[in-house]
């Protein structure tokens, strides 16, 4: 099978978000401090760990099905839906409602591009259904980090 144009480009909308979330979630990782530190550090190696496995294999994907995954730094900068993360410095509570937020935007890209990828090759669709899987899994534990026991847990807490 070779990929439309569509898949390439929704294929390739993943893929950046997916780059884009491990390096960010490494620039949080060397730069976080305060309470708890050394259990959100662990959590974010995680993230990053599970960010570059799904982009690697969205990448390979794409490349079954002859197409040309683009992961060069201006193409993810000029590509993602995530927002900048800060520099500097980022205290733990801080850190979980950003890396929460990118989590929750790297999904919706994958939710977004889902039924059109499904509808011209289930196969993409089913890494597209593991990351998924994975990533909310990783943004409820994060958030769980800064939730009270009376939050709602229909809804990420407001810390």
């Amino acid at each position: 099978m070779k990929a439309s144009q569509a898949l390439a480009g929704n294929l390739q909308k993943v893929l950046t978000d997916l780059i884009e979330l491990h390096v960010q979630g490494k620039q949080a990782h060397w730069n976080l401090v305060g309470t708890n530190f050394r259990d959100l550090h662990l959590q974010l190696d995680e993230v990053i760990s599970s960010a570059r496995q799904f982009a690697d294999r969205t990448a390979e994907r794409m490349r079954a099905l002859h197409a040309l995954p683009d992961g060069r730094s201006s193409t993810v900068s000029g590509g993602t839906r995530l927002e900048q993360f800060p520099a500097g410095l980022t205290s733990t509570k801080d850190t979980v409602k950003l890396i929460t937020a990118r989590l929750q935007q790297t999904v919706e890209t994958l939710r977004d591009v889902h039924d059109e990828v499904d509808a011209e090759d289930p196969t993409s669709a089913d890494l597209l259904h593991a990351a998924i899987t994975r990533l909310e899994q990783l943004a409820w534990m994060v958030n769980a980090e800064v939730m009270a026991p009376s939050a709602p847990v229909t809804a990420p807490a407001e810390a």
